[in-house]
């Protein structure tokens, strides 16, 4: 076997390992296909989650014949619009491998079935749908709350980071405001600045003192 022969070979033995790995990560969802280009008529030499009903030994695709023909067909082609042969639209990204000469010997193929997503889609939407039409006004933050949270946020950003990311003398420091500027009077407070400082009340208390 000649030296590029035996070169290729070896990437087509790693990425079956890639291709599994990837399967197996992603199931049941997303199907992976590996194409082995130096066989056109038989170039499917692994594939997982199958979602296209494909089998090993089927020929490659379209975009498996364009790179065999033109080095200079791009490498990764991501996100494009396909579709099973059931009609099911799918989403897919292929990713040509190429040898240290720049040939194409592989292509790794991952097609994700849009039917699951979009039916989730429908269903998330629908439980978060809420009803605008009830004329019904309420709320469960205690009034105050959002001055509270608000004043939190702009005392982060004077100091160019986030609320959860102040250390202790900041936070006692944002105590100190929120004090003097009577936030710290809000039914439970403590419990709000806890929650979007993501800290324990019992930390709260202690960078009161």
């Amino acid at each position: 076997m000649a030296k590029s022969s035996k070169e290729q070979q070896v990437l087509v033995d790693q990425l079956k390992q890639v291709a599994k790995g990837l399967g197996e990560t992603f199931a049941p969802f997303c199907e992976v296909v590996l194409h082995d280009l130096r066989q056109a008529d038989h170039s499917i030499v692994a594939i997982h989650n199958n979602l296209s009903g494909r089998e090993e030994g089927d020929p490659t695709t379209e975009l498996g014949l364009a790179r065999m023909a033109d080095e200079t067909y791009p490498q990764i082609i991501a996100n494009y619009a396909n579709q099973f042969a059931d009609g099911r639209q799918v989403k897919s990204t292929s990713i040509g491998i190429k040898d240290s000469d720049g040939r194409y010997v592989a292509a790794l193929c991952i097609n994700v079935d849009l039917t699951l997503f979009g039916s989730l889609q429908n269903m998330i939407g629908r439980f978060v749908a809420t009803d605008d039409a009830s004329n019904v006004a309420e709320s469960l933050d205690p009034p105050g709350a959002d001055n509270i949270r608000q004043r939190i946020d702009q005392f982060a950003a004077r100091l160019a980071t986030t609320p959860r990311a102040l250390k202790a003398a900041e936070r006692r420091a944002l105590m100190s405001e929120l004090r003097e500027s009577g936030s710290m009077e809000v039914r439970r407070a403590m419990e709000i600045v806890a929650l979007h400082l993501g800290v324990s009340r019992a930390t709260v208390y202690n960078d009161v003192k």
